[in-house]
């Protein structure tokens, strides 16, 4: 079916780009709209979705008082609103190319996101959760975390006093750990409405996407704020510029990851690393950052100051890592405090969100048109994961569309001989 060379309503345009969105490729959007009788080829589908992802970027960039913004401008200010933002990957082809695969070296940019979510927010008269969850007393997830080999230790409840333990923790019968786990009179904020961007553009570009769609959203009148981030220096310069009156909040998992690999690299025996990591783990956690930093530096007096050839396995260069990490954002690492005022100290919601964007467009499999082609999936799915239905709005409302009749070959001209013959 030429749907290429005819007009598409609205309904079949959100139809193709929603699967296009949803699905690994075009491929299987095809096969998806087929199943339910829309006969969309896969070059028509990567042709809508390309057009209607660059409609949605000139949108993004509009200025936030504008009709023209993308986000819904709420009724009132969030109670609490929190920023988070994160890097992640994808493939691209070298720009003038057509399909198949031309690039060198291996293809693989960096995208940009960020999730805005207005949540639930409750203070606390003093700080709600004073011991760290399970999760992070679990040998194998912390080391899935810190992505490293796992302790061969007793296990967490060797580490625990007998007040601490529930009959579950004797043995082996210990249940596997999940971080999410619904937990009772569980502190942490709700989220309410997330809206998503992402970019393959440059750190000071995307800190302007993030600013326009927060005050679009009214996050700079909710009255407690937030922006979380990890050890990035671009995460940091963003919220300098754009988001200095937001609480800055670095993510406990990365400090987590880091004193993990120091504890390994400072304690041959096993059960001495663990036992080291869960004391500095339980000191970030409790707020004695320098105690942390101080033991660190004991540690690096005795095994000495790595040189400038130095490998990063090297237990040298992992302690002056760590304390250099730790030096770097022990004012944002203030975690009784953010807990007792209600504030999230995990980017959970930003890593979820970036496995929900790598889900379409990262892969082996995968590359995009650099640089049209990679922003404009970008986009559509974004605005897929989107709670203000965004995708839907845009497409039904949208201004025109590119979608138009192609203009018909002329017809051929008889030539004199056949003029003649018809007279």
């Amino acid at each position: 079916m030429g749907l290429d060379a005819r007009e598409l309503s609205p309904g079949l345009v959100e139809r193709i780009v929603w699967a296009s969105a949803e699905t690994r490729s075009y491929h299987r959007a095809e096969v998806v709209l087929r199943k339910f009788g829309h006969a969309v080829s896969d070059n028509t589908a990567q042709r809508v979705t390309g057009d209607v992802g660059r409609e949605l970027a000139m949108r993004r960039d509009a200025v936030a008082t504008s009709d023209a913004a993308l986000a819904a401008r709420p009724e009132k200010p969030p109670a609490l609103a929190v920023v988070e933002c994160d890097g992640g990957r994808f493939r691209m082809r070298e720009p003038g190319f057509g399909r198949g695969v031309h690039f060198s070296g291996e293809g693989w940019r960096e995208t940009k996101n960020a999730c805005l979510i207005s949540a639930t927010h409750r203070v606390f008269e003093h700080d709600p959760q004073p011991d760290p969850p399970e999760c992070f007393l679990d040998p194998k997830h912390v080391a899935k975390i810190a992505e490293t080999q796992a302790l061969s230790v007793a296990g967490p409840a060797a580490l625990q006093s007998p007040a601490e333990r529930s009959p579950d923790d004797e043995g082996n019968n210990t249940e596997p750990c999940e971080p999410e786990k619904k937990r009772t009179n569980d502190w942490r904020p709700k989220r309410l409405v997330r809206t998503v961007i992402a970019s393959v553009k440059c750190s000071r570009d995307f800190g302007r996407q993030m600013a326009r769609e927060a005050k679009r959203r009214r996050f700079f009148e909710a009255l407690t704020r937030v922006f979380l981030g990890d050890g990035l220096p671009w995460n940091w310069t963003i919220w300098k510029d754009h988001f200095a009156d937001f609480t800055p909040v670095l993510d406990f998992i990365h400090p987590l990851s880091y004193l993990f690999l120091a504890a390994k690299a400072v304690h041959p025996q096993s059960d001495d690393a663990w036992s080291q990591y869960v004391a500095w783990m339980r000191g970030s956690w409790c707020g004695d950052v320098g105690q942390v930093l101080h033991e660190l530096a004991a540690w690096q007096t005795k095994l000495g100051t790595p040189s400038d050839k130095c490998p990063a396995t090297d237990a040298r260069q992992i302690i002056a890592s760590t304390i250099t990490y730790l030096s770097n954002n022990v004012a944002r690492m203030k975690y009784p405090e953010y807990r007792q005022a209600g504030l999230p100290i995990t980017t959970a919601w930003m890593e979820s969100l970036v496995k929900e964007m790598g889900y379409r467009v990262k892969g082996t499999e995968m590359f995009w048109n650099d640089p049209d082609g990679g922003e404009a999936i970008l986009q559509v799915r974004a605005a897929t994961l989107s709670d203000d239905d965004r995708l839907s709005r845009h497409i039904r409302h949208r201004p025109g569309s590119p979608f138009t009749r192609r203009p018909k070959p002329p017809k051929p001209q008889p030539s004199a001989g056949a003029k003649a013959r018809k007279s």
